[in-house]
């Protein structure tokens, strides 16, 4: 640890001392032991046959490149150069279990780090004052394709413009010149702090999960550490914000939120959203977590029941650093709060009210431990579901939807259970195992306990158990998907135990009773709403080595309906109610602002010109805003502060904002149900 403290001693002098490499990392007996042992299981249990070959061996080597320097900032052209003669050669150190040109890597990566925030930290105690804003500069924030530096000058200028950039976005946010430099020191004092905290577990995980991350992307090991923290590390546990987090580039990302936990009933936290600082209590100061480890950050947002932590976030929607502060109260996810819920909407056509049953199943939960002990009232979706059902029918309702937007799944034995209340009986899913079996779970119950006329609307953020349900329904024809296409979360995880931590591996796929898979392409509505979600980021087709969608033989069903030769109706009628319903006119010109934003990565570091495309983009959002409340006839705004979005992703949580306004969603579901019904009522 003596090199490591060396080179923190070094933020003291001048950058023309070059600062000194951290200590090297070197592997332990125990690690070559545990690669053997990651390696075996994966050929044995993995569901993709995949050969430990060059071709993998390249595959390996990107992936460990990208996550050590995802936006190119770190190694220059002479690094990857040098890297670049052991590209087919990882395959047979992998097989002979060692591990010289993963460490010697990640050395390297440490020390550029090192030279890196060194020069950011010298750079800064010159003070804010010597960036000229007035000149024309820009940066591109999309480096992830980027052509590597050719040499330390040119890493220097785009470390310079970085910092610059930093600057600028805490400007707009009108903070003092003094704090800005604070601020920002600290923020890179404490990454050069944190790595002498790095060991040689830390570079172990991370090769290892290159190694994983090349089978697909939800294949991990996990250190004796991660392996304790295992449910924290996923999903913050369910008592704290109820976040599912993950690592990308410097910063820690929401994948997705806990339906009905602490984040997601603040309305305020987003899937993509980037957390850079964690505040305890209402005035705790804001530790920058900028570059920290995922655990490390889960340490700081866990706390007790009841006890505040604030969220310094970039929104995902923003390509700027501009952030917010985000307040939530830690609790734990109660199953009466997950629970399915019903409501009634009311849609009047040709001087009729029609009466819709709305039943919203935030995910597919059961009470084990309660059935087990044989409680004669424990919860579980079926249940719940069949109870709300019964009395939906005793309210007399014309339809039924079920809501499985953001519903990311859960018990598949509930899911199972559920298509089985409508459809007499038969096949639901298809499990396909890596060593060629496949298992067939079907609803051996006859008899169903609705059979009228019913819809389920999906998102992107529906997943996994939503999938089946929702392929079911399809596949039988028992009723209409309305929404946007489901995230193609379609494989199955076992956990292994190892001498040393445990591996997440995918050993099975789904597939629907068709014989088509939900994986990677998820499934396709029968008729489609505007797509919110940025589907590079967000679903199974965004992430690097997902398993492919293919088929195999279908189940043996038979279908209960046919919706198809009413689709092109269906279809028509609703493209002619969204062309004049300024709640999708809205949704519309949202989304391809949004479209126009990820696009345009290079951003001005001219304060002006700055300046100018944050008003035109106020003024954009402003007259979208208020073109949708002159239609509806609502009072207009002055300005955008007025409204109780705090950013401009246009927002899929509808149920936080029932209170507010109805789900307009949901009322053209209502419309297109009606639509369904009265053609099925004409066919008979």
């Amino acid at each position: 640890m003596i090199g490591r403290l060396i080179a923190l001693c070094l933020l003291s002098l001048s950058l023309s001392s070059q600062a000194n490499s951290p200590e090297p990392l070197v592997p332990g007996t125990e690690h070559a032991l545990t690669n053997r042992a990651v390696v075996h299981h994966l050929y044995q249990h993995h569901y993709a046959r995949k050969y430990i070959n060059d071709d993998f061996s390249s595959t390996v080597f990107d992936s460990y490149i990208s996550s050590l320097d995802p936006t190119r900032s770190y190694f220059t052209a002479d690094d990857i150069k040098d890297f670049e003669k052991d590209r087919k050669n990882l395959d047979d150190a992998i097989k002979r279990n060692e591990l010289d040109i993963a460490y010697k890597i990640y050395n390297r990566y440490e020390q550029r780090l090192v030279e890196r925030l060194t020069y950011a930290v010298e750079l800064l105690k010159k003070g804010t004052e010597q960036f000229n804003f007035k000149i024309n500069e820009s940066i591109d924030l999309d480096r992830e394709k980027a052509p590597w530096a050719k040499d330390t000058a040119e890493l220097d200028d785009l470390w310079r413009k970085r910092i610059k950039s930093a600057v600028l976005n805490l400007k707009l946010a009108n903070k003092p010149d003094k704090d800005i430099k604070d601020l920002l020191l600290k923020r890179y004092e404490s990454q050069l702090t944190r790595i002498e905290q790095v060991n040689s577990e830390d570079a172990f995980q991370t090769y290892m999960n290159a190694i994983t991350a090349s089978f697909d992307p939800h294949t991990q090991y996990m250190s004796p550490r991660n392996s304790e923290n295992f449910n924290i590390n996923m999903s913050l546990s369910l008592q704290g914000i109820g976040a599912v987090l993950r690592s990308e580039n410097e910063n820690t990302v929401v994948e997705s939120l806990v339906t009905a936990g602490p984040a997601d009933k603040t309305g305020l936290l987003h899937p993509s959203d980037k957390i850079i600082g964690v505040a305890q209590d209402k005035d705790g100061p804001i530790v920058n977590v900028i570059g920290w480890r995922l655990d490390e950050v889960v340490d700081l947002i866990r706390g007790p029941k009841g006890s505040l932590v604030r969220l310094e976030v970039i929104p995902g929607s923003s390509k700027t650093d501009e952030s917010k502060i985000i307040p939530i109260v830690r609790d734990e996810v109660k199953l009466e709060d997950r629970a399915a819920q019903k409501d009634i909407i009311t849609i009047k056509r040709d001087g009729k009210d029609f009466k819709l049953g709305v039943i919203d199943i935030p995910a597919f939960y059961a009470d084990f431990e309660g059935r087990n002990a044989n409680k004669e009232d424990y919860r579980s979706t079926t249940r719940d579901v069949s109870r709300l059902i019964n009395e939906l029918k005793a309210q007399g309702i014309d339809g039924l939807i079920i809501d499985l937007r953001n519903n990311g799944g859960g018990s598949l034995e509930e899911v199972n259970n559920l298509v089985g209340l409508f459809i007499d009986k038969g096949p639901t899913v298809q499990v396909h195992y890596s060593f060629g079996h496949t298992q067939v779970l079907e609803d051996e119950n006859p008899g169903t306990l609705y059979d009228g006329p019913l819809m389920v609307v999906t998102n992107r953020l529906s997943a996994s158990a939503s999938e089946i349900f929702a392929g079911a329904i399809q596949d039988y024809g028992r009723g209409l998907i309305v929404g946007s296409q489901t995230f193609g979360k379609g494989t199955v995880q076992t956990l292994i135990p190892l001498f040393r931590g445990q591996l997440k591996v995918t050993n099975a796929k789904f597939y629907r009773i068709s014989g088509e898979s939900t994986q990677h392409r998820g499934v396709l509505p029968d008729i489609a709403y505007p797509e919110i979600y940025d589907t590079d980021k967000i679903g199974e087709s965004a992430l690097p080595e997902a398993l492919p969608w293919d088929q195999i033989k279908a189940a043996d069903y038979k279908t209960v309906g046919d919706v198809k030769p009413m689709l092109s109706t269906l279809r028509s009628n609703h493209d002619k109610r969204v062309a004049s319903n300024p709640d999708f006119i809205y949704l519309n010109e949202q989304v391809a602002l949004l479209k126009r934003l990820r696009d345009e990565t290079v951003v001005s570091l001219n304060i002006d010109k700055r300046k100018q495309e944050r008003e035109a983009l106020e003024k954009d959002r402003l007259t979208m805003e208020n073109k949708r409340r002159k239609a509806k006839g609502m009072p207009l705004l002055d300005h955008m502060d007025n409204t109780d979005d705090e950013d401009m992703e246009p927002s899929e949580n509808d149920k936080n904002k029932k209170d507010k306004e109805p789900d307009a969603q949901l009322e053209e579901s209502g419309e297109i149900m009606l639509d369904y019904i009265s053609l099925k009522s004409a066919k008979k």
